[in-house]
């Protein structure tokens, strides 16, 4: 009987598919193999070719839901003879062509196990099987086996063997398997280091006992610490910001079901899918006038009417969860601007500051990881992820394949850090690895690439970075391609931005003009100037700046990045009537040396829309200094959403703001009429209300000008839910409107659009 090969590609590892195959074999009576390779799932087969033709596509098309195939292909191999099938060991070398398996909350079987007396895993706190528990954040080699992760140190018992040998038992080669006979071990600590407790029941009901007595405890989790505390109890998270250093960005928080979050938050069916889904990650919900749990939301959100919530994704978690039975806070275990401990003694040494106890367990993180954090906008449902990481890095399977069969190393923007890796046709967006402004950040950028060019043995063919010469991103991808020998290329932030988009929407190649409108804080424009606020025309694979918000000035750089009070001052050079306003946020002695620096002839000026949102903010919200990026933009937009959610989402008359002269959007203007709104008493709400609907209007001017039908947005500023649905709303009956569907708008996607700008450079080479 002939003899045929099948080779799956894709997301096929982690994820139960090799028993899969051997149940499938099994039904179909057919004799073979199965293994893993660096290059996907191999499979040999004895069959006639009606046979085999019906069980491949069978195996295709019934694939298990947690996998994602990216190619497929069957051919005759030289005949051989098998008895029954079976599963082979896993065979390393070759070139790895796999795309990485995210980690996994837990599933709704090992969820009934753990929460059963009689089950012999009842209240095992790593509980896992082929379709739950961690992938990405233990793998060390691949293939993806036992012995290439940091479970290779854990024996499995007798009962587990047994398990991980039955075909037909859903912990058939499960990598993560064990049990309390064969345990992953849990160790309490105090903050002084000494070890309190190491039996499971415990611990479990000691820490639920220290949260009732308002104490914080750092937890290891699956892609690091979380540091947790009484979400009821307002002294303890003050106590938690004190020594956090963190006095105002909002806590998320763990709830044990999803019954709980109704109590606190509006959860539509949307948001409850995505809670509950594999990836789990936190959603940002608009919280309820009465919050029945008794949260405090003033300590854990401040000045906010919404709230993260999570569910609890790992075993660990759910225990915790199911005896505590109110909300914790739960926010990353590090000490401000520090990335996420995932080591012990990092953590014994780092948090202990901030902690009164921890909780270890003796199972090593590989790749650390924070939470995912996604939001809905509250009319049209459009998700937005603000943090891509557990539960969906590094898998991106964008429509737009790549041009070219090596490996290419993309190392993004600053503030929120990523890279992307092009290898084997295949794309690895990294998780989210925080701003690079320090020391400990920028070795946790490196260490994390270096990780995946050594799981993958990559070695780029070129590497691609920002303009901006001062990002750490930038000098890191210089030092490597030194190092490697191999070309650098520099991409323009915002272009980056544009070029993600179209990426993600398969748009490189369009034959339509496409309108990028690419609004976000801060990025080195081609001119030298600090752009923010633009607009591109993308067509016949070239970029052209079309306009933007007419540039300001931009003397105190940086600062006014953290005071929007300063972005209000410069964003209102020149109009005399902003003195009454601005005058009483600064001491006589600030006025009067802001003053002499605004007469000076500025070194920079700016298009940002980011900043203008913070001028904005500061004059209709009072938040004149910030403690953490955004603050005072997401105030602004929740003024205006309450004026919205009143009145609908139609205004009558935007504030006229483009310019005649140039066609660009007219920063002066604008703010001119915010002030004459302010003057004649209109309610902040309105003013604010308008000011978003203006900008949406004043896109459509530009658009009509461009001749488009595509409009595609991107940078931070399209993190603001509202925004997106007024877009969609005035924008999305003559337009066709993009936004980025697994990326962020923020600068998380920068990474990615550097490659899509090196596949659209390298084309217009080849039409030249």
């Amino acid at each position: 009987m002939p003899t045929y090969h099948i080779h799956i590609e894709g997301q096929v590892q982690g994820v139960g598919f090799r028993p899969y195959v051997y149940r499938m074999a099994q039904q179909f009576g057919i004799n073979g193999w199965v293994a893993n390779t660096n290059d996907g799932v191999h499979i040999e087969i004895e069959a006639s070719p009606e046979e085999a033709d019906v069980f491949y596509q069978s195996l295709v098309a019934k694939a298990p839901k947690m996998s994602l195939i990216l190619r497929h292909s069957i051919q005759k191999a030289k005949n051989k003879s098998f008895q029954g099938f079976r599963i082979i060991d896993s065979q390393e070398g070759g070139e790895a062509r796999l795309i990485m398996t995210p980690d996994f909350a837990m599933c709704e079987d090992c969820r009934r196990e753990l929460l059963h007396e009689d089950n012999r895993r009842s209240g095992y706190p790593f509980i896992t099987c082929t379709n739950c528990g961690p992938r990405f954040s233990i793998i060390s080699r691949l293939p993806y086996d036992r012995e290439r992760t940091t479970m290779s140190s854990f024996r499995m018992c007798p009962d587990c063997r047994a398990e991980y040998e039955a075909p037909l038992d859903r912990r058939y080669y499960s990598q993560t398997n064990s049990c309390p006979s064969c345990s992953i071990q849990l160790a309490l600590y105090g903050r002084n280091k000494d070890l309190l407790a190491t039996d499971t029941p415990h611990i479990l009901k000691k820490i639920t006992r220290l949260w009732g007595e308002g104490k914080i405890i750092a937890i290891k989790g699956i892609g690091g610490f979380l540091l947790t505390c009484d979400a009821t109890n307002a002294d303890a998270i003050e106590e938690l910001r004190r020594r956090k250093n963190r006095p105002s960005k909002p806590f998320a928080l763990m709830y044990p079901h999803t019954d709980a979050i109704r109590l606190d938050a509006r959860l539509d069916k949307t948001a409850e899918e995505l809670l509950l889904s594999p990836a789990a990650p936190i959603v940002l919900l608009p919280a309820e006038q009465e919050l029945q749990s008794g949260i405090a939301l003033a300590t854990i959100a401040p000045g906010l009417q919404q709230i993260g919530v999570m569910l609890p994704y790992a075993p660990l978690y759910e225990l915790l969860m199911q005896q505590f039975r109110r909300p914790i806070i739960a926010t990353s275990g590090n000490v401000s601007g520090a990335p996420i401990c995932f080591e012990d003694e990092d953590a014994l040494h780092t948090l202990s500051s901030i902690a009164d106890y921890l909780l270890l367990h003796n199972r090593d993180i590989a790749t650390p990881q924070d939470d995912s954090v996604i939001r809905l906008s509250p009319h049209s449902g459009t998700p937005i992820y603000l943090r891509r990481s557990r539960g969906y890095a590094p898998t991106l399977l964008p429509p737009t394949p790549p041009v070219t069969a090596g490996s290419i190393l993309a190392t993004g923007a600053e503030l929120k850090s990523t890279f992307t890796l092009l290898h084997a046709g295949n794309y690895y967006a990294s998780q989210y690895l925080g701003a690079l402004g320090t020391l400990e950040t920028q070795e946790r950028f490196r260490n994390t690439v270096q990780h995946l060019l050594s799981l993958f043995d990559a070695q780029p063919g070129c590497v691609l970075t920002d303009k901006h010469p001062g990002y750490f991103s930038t000098q890191l991808g210089r030092e490597l391609a030194e190092q490697w020998g191999v070309p650098q290329f520099s991409y323009q932030h915002h272009i980056a931005h544009f070029a993600a988009l179209l990426g993600e929407h398969g748009l490189l190649h369009s034959e339509e003009s496409v309108l990028g409108i690419v609004w976000d804080g801060l990025g080195l424009g081609d001119d030298g100037q600090i752009w923010g606020g633009e607009f591109f025309l993308y067509e016949n694979y070239a970029f052209r700046r079309f306009s933007q918000f007419e540039y300001f000035n931009y003397t105190l750089g940086d600062k006014i990045a953290r005071e929007p009070r300063l972005s209000a001052l410069m964003a209102c050079q020149g109009l005399a009537e902003a003195e009454a306003w601005l005058h009483p946020k600064f001491s006589s002695v600030e006025w009067s040396i802001y003053q002499q620096l605004l007469n000076r002839p500025p070194n920079r000026h700016t298009s940002s829309a980011g900043r203008l949102f913070d001028a904005v903010a500061s004059l209709l919200t009072g938040r004149d200094v910030c403690s953490f990026e955004g603050e005072a933009a997401m105030l602004l937009e929740q003024m205006a959403h309450h004026y919205f959610k009143n009145n609908g989402l139609d205004m009558e008359r935007p504030y006229d703001c483009i310019s005649e002269d140039t066609g660009h959007i007219s920063t002066t203007r604008l703010m001119a009429g915010i002030l004459d709104s302010l003057a004649r008493g209109e309610g902040r709400a309105s003013v604010a209300a308008r000011f978003h609907y203006s900008l949406i209007k004043a896109v459509e001017q530009v658009a009509e000008r461009a001749g488009v039908r595509k409009l595609a947005f991107s940078g931070g500023v399209f993190q603001n839910a509202l925004l997106v649905d007024l877009a969609r709303r005035h924008l999305g009956k003559q337009y066709e409107l993009c936004f980025h569907r697994n990326l962020s708008p923020n600068d998380e996607s920068v990474s990615f659009g550097q490659l899509m700008c090196h596949f659209i450079e390298k084309k217009q080479k080849e039409r030249e």
